[in-house]
C-alpha cells in the first residue's frame, strides 16, 4: 500500500509525482499482472529460469 504525507508547503503536483514514484518503484502493477491468471507450478518454475539465465547473461556482459 502506497501512503505519501503532506509536509508542509508541498504542492499537489509534487504528491503526485511522489505518489507515481512509489508506486512505481514497490510495482504494483506487475504483479497485479502476474496475479490475475493461475499459472501452473511447473509453467511458474521455467519462466524463474529463464529469468535466472536472462540475469546470468547480463552479468557476464558487464564483465
Amino acid at each position: 500500500m502506497v501512503v505519501i504525507t503532506k509536509k508542509k508547503g508541498e504542492s499537489k503536483d509534487s504528491l503526485f509525482r511522489k505518489f507515481g514514484r512509489t508506486f512505481m518503484d514497490e510495482d504494483i502493477v506487475n504483479t497485479l499482472k502476474k496475479r490475475q491468471f493461475y499459472k501452473k507450478p511447473s509453467l511458474k518454475r521455467k519462466e524463474e529460469e529463464k529469468e535466472r539465465m536472462k540475469n546470468r547473461h547480463r552479468k557476464f556482459r558487464r564483465i
